[in-house]
């Protein structure tokens, strides 16, 4: 631990207690505020650094420096880092870690064998030096691949900042002054004068927000490091800190605190391995309390199986994510797990209390009534998605389940109340009825826009008309051009014809450049040119209208400096490959966002811009907007995935032979053959009441086009040789390549005939 970390712990409050100070009602203010309880923190250190932050505000007194904060929410961010000390570095007491890697390490390694995980905890991680220096320390010694194979490293801190900056594992030069210049250069990549962890070892280390005291601790650790956290805290949080620090290291596991810490040197929970050092090992003991609190009894000289089994129930019940309470027949609260008791704060003097004489009792929902119905009725009884709020916390949903306990001859003699969290549920829940609402909306504007599509495409066909009739004018007129303009250069002298000709080259020019522009304004995907300095030359109307910026704004102008919707800078390596290899490179797409704010999907087609064939000289980007394309792909998919599930049957055929191309789940069920059978068979050939000839008959005005669809009813043979009656609907869908006969069967033995009187409902054939 390389600095102090604030802890929640409601058992420690003589030192704080000062209900009429403008100090504890500012460090009540902070807890209701940010869910930070400075209450088991040495109030002298508190109150020294709250000042220190006090004096650079200007603020002379803590009421004052109240009112600040209700003024200024974001100084709490400064008045956190204040008090939550920074002090952190690599390998920092050198001399410690060297016995570390000499004598501990080693020992860690012989228990463990060639195979075994190797497990560390870092408590109060801050800015991830710590972790890191542990990945580097055991990487050295097993190898990376074997550090990546067996070594987790779990790094944890209450400063969500702190733990931010520690995840990306970014330092600058001074931060990592002290790390040995082999490993700086064998584990850090540098860049831009700063030093990133190497990423195949960050992987083994787990960051994560974490309250020792109250938090249940992390299990089997060989090695725990938890430096210059204790001299912050008060002797009675030390006494919660200390066996839980124990309880999280398997037998022989090691201690690592800071040399300013002497707190263990008297504790019979660990003796020490280096004192001077502050290097410790775990005492076994013979009884313990379980993280939760539950007192635990170590068996007899024998090994009571009883006593086994009891410590083996309590560590189940206090590790479990669940938190249960029971209330005996009187109706007195006579068990709480651990999780019960943080997720409800039940004390320890609350056992033994009436339930009812309990929050808990009413809150987050009435629970007595419930408990006297299942002891009335002896049946299980279940409460869904019960919202609940702890100050300081995000809001939750419980279920809670209210179930007897029964005594081996039958009898209750209690009853369970189990609290799981199912807020993810909830949510998903919510979620999935918001979806299929979108869902529908999306289906009726696909509707829409279809008709509108169908509306244009009709405009577009009588716009083409119109421009080949135009076509048709405009080339008789130049006909008649040419020759005037044959009589008139017979009549010209040499420097007519070459102004005449200049003159037309002229307007040639203009006319290519006009329309060049045309085109591009015209095409309706987004057309940018740039040089081979990637400068924009040229952005179409679609890119104006997408990206909200004029052509004029962005010509000249370096493309990947461009602050657009578009994540340019993802485009840099694509676009430096085409002027090196000027082939054309594969489709990019992308997520990005329009002017407007909405989320589109691009399509990006980059092609290399050749003069002549020779060098590149540019490059050209095509940008499509494929949001609902692909939003049309996906419902498509849907839609085959839920015809191939259906229990209807559906035949796809050949039109010539009738032989089964394709058939559904529903069909291949309901006749019994595999897919492959299928595929030999005509579907003539599984009615025994019609022969090929007679089937071909039917099947021709289908075929011909005299007819849209044919019905008709038939008895189809299953592989067991049994048979049905059935409906056939058969349509032949000739546009598609190649062209397929589909028919829908619907088994029609168990068909029913509607509107007969409830008690005369009978099954009839349809």
């Amino acid at each position: 631990m390389l600095r102090p970390t604030l802890w929640q712990c409601k058992t420690m409050t003589k030192n704080t207690e000062d209900p009429d100070g403008d100090f504890s009602k500012l460090i009540r203010h902070i807890q209701e505020s940010r869910g930070i309880d400075f209450r088991g923190y040495k109030r002298t250190s508190l109150e020294r650094r709250i000042r220190r932050r006090m004096e650079e505000v200007g603020c002379d007194g803590f009421a004052a420096y109240h009112a600040f904060l209700e003024v200024h929410p974001q100084e709490f961010v400064d008045l956190l880092n204040t008090v939550l000390i920074n002090v952190t570095s690599f390998f920092r007491d050198t001399d410690a870690w060297d016995v570390l890697r000499r004598d501990v390490v080693p020992r860690i390694l012989e228990r463990k064998g060639d195979s075994g995980p190797i497990r560390i905890w870092s408590v109060g991680c801050a800015t991830g030096e710590e972790p890191y220096s542990l990945a580097m320390l055991l990487a050295e010694l097993l190898g990376t691949t074997e550090f990546c194979r067996r070594v987790k490293i779990y790094a944890t801190d209450l400063d969500d900042a702190a733990l931010d900056t520690a995840r990306h594992a970014t330092y600058s030069a001074r931060e990592v002054e002290s790390v040995p210049e082999p490993l700086l250069e064998r584990y850090f990549d540098h860049a831009n004068g700063q030093y990133v962890f190497q990423r195949e070892l960050r992987k083994c280390v787990i960051f994560g927000r974490h309250n020792v005291v109250s938090d249940a601790p992390i299990s089997r650790i060989d090695l725990l490091i938890c430096r210059n956290l204790l001299i912050y805290l008060e002797a009675d949080t030390q006494g919660v800190v200390l066996p839980r620090l124990h309880y999280a290291l398997v037998n022989d596991g090691f201690l690592f605190l800071g040399k300013a810490e002497t707190q263990l040197a008297r504790s019979r929970m660990f003796e020490a391995v280096n004192l001077k050092s502050r290097i410790f090992s775990k005492v076994p003991q013979e009884w313990r309390r379980t993280a939760g609190g539950s007192l635990t009894i170590a068996g007899d000289g024998g090994g009571s199986r009883a006593n086994q089994q009891l410590r083996l129930l309590e560590s189940i019940v206090d590790s479990s994510s669940t938190g249960y309470l029971a209330v005996n027949a009187e109706g007195v609260l006579v068990f709480a797990n651990a999780h019960a008791r943080r997720l409800f704060d039940v004390e320890e003097n609350d056992i033994g209390r009436p339930f009812h004489d309990l929050t808990i009792s009413y809150r987050p929902t009435e629970l007595r009534s419930r408990i006297e119905e299942v002891r009335n009725s002896g049946r299980m009884v279940r409460i869904d998605h019960q919202p609940f709020t702890r100050t300081g916390a995000e809001p939750m949903r419980l279920t809670i389940e209210v179930a007897p306990l029964c005594s081996r001859d039958g009898k209750p003699f209690a009853t369970l109340l189990s609290f799981f969290d199912t807020s993810r549920i909830f949510l998903l829940q919510q979620e999935v009825e918001a979806a299929q609402e979108s869902l529908e909306t999306t289906i009726e504007e696909l509707r829409s826009s279809n008709e509108e599509l169908e509306t244009t495409n009709e405009e577009l066909q009588s716009t083409n008309e119109e421009l080949e009739t135009t076509n048709e004018e405009l080339q008789s007129t130049n006909e008649e051009l040419e020759t005037m303009n044959e009589e008139l250069r017979s009549t010209n002298d040499e420097l007519e014809v070459t102004n005449d000709e200049m003159r037309r080259q002229s307007e040639e020019v203009g006319e290519y450049r006009r329309y060049s522009e045309s085109i591009l304004r015209s095409i309706d995907v987004g057309i940018i040119v740039l040089d081979d300095n990637l400068i924009v030359q040229a952005w179409n109307r679609w890119s104006e209208n997408i990206w909200g910026l004029r052509n004029d704004d962005v010509t000249g102008e370096p493309f990947l400096d461009l602050d657009i919707g578009l994540p340019v800078q993802m485009l840099r390596r694509p676009l430096q490959d085409i002027l090196e290899t000027q082939a054309p490179a594969e489709p990019v797409e992308m997520e990005a966002m329009d002017r407007r704010g909405r989320r589109i999907s691009c399509r990006i087609r980059i092609s290399p811009l050749l003069y002549d064939n020779r060098q590149a000289r540019g490059a050209i980007l095509i940008i499509e907007d494929v949001t609902e394309r692909a939003r049309s792909d996906a419902f498509a998919s849907y839609l085959g995935r839920i015809i191939g599930k259906s229990r209807n049957e559906v035949y796809f055929l050949d039109p010539v032979t009738f032989s089964v191309q394709l058939v559904n789940k529903g069909a291949e069920e309901k006749l019994g053959h595999s897919p492959d059978a299928l595929r030999q068979i005509a579907l003539h050939d599984l009615m025994p009441d019609i022969d090929a000839i007679a089937f071909t008959k039917l099947v021709a005005p289908l075929l011909q086009g005299e007819k849209a669809e044919i019905v008709f009813e038939t008895t189809i043979e299953r592989s067991d040789g049994s048979m049905r009656p059935a409906e056939l609907c058969m349509q032949y869908f000739r546009e598609e390549q190649p062209p397929i006969l589909v028919a829908l069967a619907h088994d029609v033995t168990e068909r029913q005939r509607i509107g007969l009187s409830d008690d005369r409902l009978e099954a009839a054939p349809g």
